[in-house]
């Protein structure tokens, strides 16, 4: 199968809990940064999550947000850390690649997002991506 999101990281499951309708999934990536998915309890339930259990977490670039350092009183429960690569720019829209202990990421943002957060090769980021955002897929 090909897939048309952008970012793939690979780790293991480390928590799972589950609700009536929605379980949340910790993960701990390869580089070992941590991260959070929350997905539909009959998804978790289909995907037989339990701790240790390999998952490829997947997150389209349009949900991934950058900001300059990590961020406090927010919602998002996934802040990751990294380096900016590469950004190509369009007319509205640039692509922002991220290289992050646990690979690369790619953040589709405005250009004038860009320019506000003075992006360029090198810089510092956090990418912000919501737990609902985290989708997972097992071998």
């Amino acid at each position: 199968m090909h897939l048309s999101i952008r970012n793939r990281l690979v780790g293991r499951v480390t928590a799972v809990v589950g609700g009536e309708a929605m379980t949340t999934v910790g993960i701990r990536l390869e580089g070992g940064a941590d991260i959070v998915a929350a997905i539909t309890s009959d998804a978790a339930r289909e995907l037989d999550l339990s701790p240790g259990a390999a998952v490829t977490t997947l997150v389209k670039a349009t949900d991934v947000a950058l900001a300059a350092g990590a961020v406090e009183g927010i919602s998002i429960r996934n802040q990751i850390s990294g380096t900016v690569a590469g950004i190509t720019e369009g007319g509205a829209m640039a692509s922002v690649r991220i290289v992050v202990n646990d690979g690369e990421l790619t953040a589709a943002i405005t250009r004038d997002a860009v320019e506000a957060l003075s992006l360029a090769p090198g810089s510092h980021v956090v990418a912000l991506i919501k737990a609902t955002e985290v989708a997972l897929a097992t071998a």
